[in-house]
C-alpha cells in the first residue's frame, strides 16, 4: 500500500480545514494505506492537549472525536519545530502520537512518500 504524507496548516482560523486532515489519514489507515500527518503553521497549535476540544468543522465530526480515533490507529502527528516554538507548543506536552519534527525530516517524509496531501 501507500506512503502518504498529509500536510496539515490550519487550527482555529478554518475548523473544516483543521479536521480534514486527520479525517484523511483515517481513511487512509483503514484501507491498509501508511499515513503521517505533518502539522504546520496555525495546525501546530492543535499538538497541545486540549487544543483541538472546541474545534467543530462544518458537516463533520468535531476534531476532539476524530483526533480520539486517530491517536487509537496509532497514526503518527508530526510537528513542525519552528512552528511549534512559535505557537509555545512544548515537546514535553503534546497530544499522543505527535513529536517533534524539522525540516529535513519532512523533505525526507516527502521524498520517500507515494503522495502527498494538503490542507
Amino acid at each position: 500500500m501507500a506512503k502518504i504524507l498529509i500536510s496539515a496548516k490550519h487550527g482555529t482560523d478554518n475548523p473544516t480545514l483543521a479536521t480534514l486532515p486527520y479525517i484523511a489519514a483515517k481513511a487512509a489507515k483503514a484501507q491498509g494505506h501508511d499515513p503521517v500527518i505533518w502539522l504546520w503553521d496555525e495546525a501546530t497549535a492543535l499538538a497541545r492537549p486540549g487544543a483541538a476540544d472546541p474545534i467543530v468543522g462544518v458537516n463533520i465530526k468535531p476534531l476532539k472525536e476524530v483526533l480520539a480515533e486517530v491517536t487509537e490507529m496509532r497514526i503518527p502527528i508530526w510537528v513542525c519545530k519552528g512552528c511549534a516554538v512559535a505557537r509555545g507548543v512544548q515537546a514535553d506536552n503534546m497530544i499522543p502520537n505527535a513529536e517533534i519534527k524539522e525540516m529535513p525530516d519532512f523533505i525526507q517524509a516527502l521524498a520517500e512518500s507515494d503522495k502527498n496531501v494538503e490542507f
